[in-house]
């Protein structure tokens, strides 16, 4: 208890001890661990959030370096999940962290109670997947906070929040819309969107299987299934945009920021 005080003695001088109790009985769940994901989880931790549900499906690959929080060259084919849950019971070892090793869609949404979470968080890549889940969101009492496309920027000053309607710029943000608007099911309820209007072209070519750091399908996986690149299931090409961590990483911060700033608004 004690080296549990010692840790969060800063943000307490920031916001007083009565926040901090409300801080550490926030439950959060955090969809999409990547590059983004990852980095919200790292700053909710270390805010004092105690209850944090982390879900994602992949393993840790050599693409997935560059930017993501426990992609190092020793956790290369381990479960996502697992090594960030291992990271930040580090950091807070009386942390409650849930690891989830497990795809959200439509047929898996009620599986993990979102009505029991005070904020969700999504930072899921796949359109479909991430489509279902935002509307779902907003149908419960959750604060919802999404992450926009995080690729193909550089620049940090251009990292902005918007409602998810009045995101502009954002190839994903418009992509939603059109997907909601054409089905006929928009968002319950508004929400806020981490986005940046900058938008860069890749300069390098795409890549193949191995030199990506993809793992080859085996005989088990289908082209409709949930893989850490978009591949060319012909070319046995991976198209990827590019992405850099510092802005991977804002992004994940950005929205861990608006969790502890809707907390502490009162």
């Amino acid at each position: 208890m004690e080296l549990e005080k010692s840790i969060f003695q800063r943000t307490e001088l920031l916001v007083g001890n009565v926040l901090m109790d409300r801080i550490a009985s926030t439950r959060v769940i955090i969809f999409g661990v990547g590059g983004v994901g990852s980095w919200c989880a790292e700053s909710l931790v270390r805010s004092g959030i105690m209850h944090i549900t982390i879900v994602d499906s992949d393993r840790v690959c050599a693409s997935n370096i560059n930017r993501q929080l426990m992609a190092t060259t020793k956790t290369v084919g381990m479960v996502k999940v697992d090594v960030l849950k291992e990271r930040l019971l580090e950091i807070n070892p009386a942390a409650q962290i849930t690891a989830l090793q497990q795809i959200y869609c439509a047929e898996t949404s009620d599986s993990f109670q979102l009505d029991s979470f005070d904020y969700i968080i999504d930072a899921i890549d796949s359109l479909e997947n991430k489509a279902d889940l935002i509307r779902t969101a907003t149908k419960t009492s959750a604060v919802l906070f999404s992450s926009m496309g995080a690729a193909l920027k550089m620049n940090p000053l251009k990292i902005d929040v918007a409602e998810f309607w009045k995101v502009k710029g954002c190839r994903l943000g418009a992509s939603l819309r059109k997907k909601m608007v054409k089905g006929g099911e928009k968002p319950a309820k508004k929400f806020l969107c981490v986005y940046s209007e900058e938008l860069l072209e890749n300069r390098g070519a795409d890549l193949s299987f191995e030199e990506a750091g993809v793992p080859l399908p085996d005989a088990s996986h289908s082209e409709t299934d949930s893989f850490p690149e978009d591949i060319d299931w012909h070319t046995k090409k991976v198209h990827v945009n590019g992405t850099m961590a510092h802005t991977t990483a804002m992004f994940g911060f950005t929205l861990a920021g608006l969790v502890m700033q809707d907390i502490c608004k009162e």
